[in-house]
């Protein structure tokens, strides 16, 4: 008898010191985006890992890899739904085809401007369809959005001020069928190429032109070969922080909350750090001599109704989202 009990308390003092040392175990959050050290979503990324330490006595903590590292965003969505990394920032337009009910953020001009677009992911909009990227069983949970600005086209060939500029123009896009039937409904000719070809693409004349936010131009070097940038605004697509499933579903129910609140946070703390970095690539472009193109309201109708074709393929399933989108103020 005193030897089972002996055996017994020996049996549960293995079991403690196992989940004691389970619990002291660090675990090192791989995160990955295409964008530069300094970039807001790298930063914003960063400062979670940054948190998450704090609150987990070291336990939790973030290694980011920036410009590509590993991979484009189609590899990193990949490599999160395996759990080769926790974190990956991505644009809907990447995670579209893996989740479809975020394509209703990808039709273009569906936002009138970009504070309508941060009133609707700050919302219980957002909410819904990160929590449908949570329970869609592709391996994700949604933590955040990102703000990305509004995307304009920039080339090598010809300032873009109408349609018929842009006509013929090979025109690189993200690899989502609707921004191919997107920049062809314009005239363009779209190119679904992952975001890490684009500046060979530009400079050896594989594509004339593509299409991003200022920054994403400017510091990412497109500037340096694409000499026209034209605001049109054609798509305002907020980016997406999400986690692996499989990493996620390991962590104790503390560090789950702890991590989506920091998550929230991060979607605040970018958007300022946004502001600053898009205006310091404006000043930038303008320094280098690119010729900056503002879109007259006449021309801007004239692209919205060119691209009727693509809300009616793409837009009567996502009809009741775009009815709240637009009612929201």
């Amino acid at each position: 008898m005193k030897l089972l009990s002996a055996l017994l308390v020996a049996g549960f003092t293995a079991a403690t010191l196992s989940s004691a040392a389970h619990a002291q175990q660090k675990l090192v959050l791989k995160a990955s985006d295409v964008h530069a050290a300094g970039y807001p979503t790298v930063v914003a990324v960063e400062n979670i890992g940054k948190k998450l330490e704090k609150a987990t006595n070291g336990r939790l903590s973030v290694a980011m890899y920036p410009s590509m590292q590993l991979g484009g965003e189609k590899e990193a969505i990949e490599q999160a739904q395996v759990g080769a990394i926790a974190f990956a920032r991505v644009s809907v337009g990447a995670l579209g085809p893996v989740v479809d009910d975020l394509n209703v953020f990808n039709l273009p001009y569906v936002f009138r401007n970009t504070a309508h677009m941060q009133q609707v992911i700050d919302g219980p909009i957002g909410q819904e369809l990160l929590d449908k990227v949570t329970n869609s069983g592709k391996g994700l949970v949604g933590l955040a959005w990102m703000d990305a600005g509004a995307r304009n086209f920039y080339n090598t060939k010809r300032p873009i001020k109408n349609m018929a500029d842009l006509k013929g123009m090979k025109v690189r896009v993200m690899g989502n069928p609707m921004f191919v039937d997107m920049a062809n409904s314009m005239g363009g000719n779209g190119v679904a190429m992952g975001y890490d070809q684009v500046f060979n693409a530009l400079q050896t004349g594989v594509v004339d032109g593509a299409e991003n936010n200022p920054p994403s131009f400017v510091f990412d070097n497109h500037y340096q070969v694409a000499k026209f940038y034209t605001i049109d605004e054609h798509l305002i697509v907020p980016e997406m922080v999400v986690f692996s499933k499989k990493i996620f579903d390991a962590l104790s129910k503390d560090e789950q909350a702890a991590l989506i609140k920091f998550s929230h946070e991060a979607q605040q703390e970018e958007r300022k750090l946004w502001e600053i970095y898009e205006k310091e690539a404006m000043d930038k472009a303008k320094a280098a001599g690119i010729q900056i193109i503002q879109v007259s309201d006449a021309d801007k109708k004239a692209f919205q109704d060119a691209v009727k074709p693509v809300w009616d393929k793409y837009g009567p399933k996502y009809a009741a989202t775009v009815k709240r989108i637009q009612e929201t103020k």
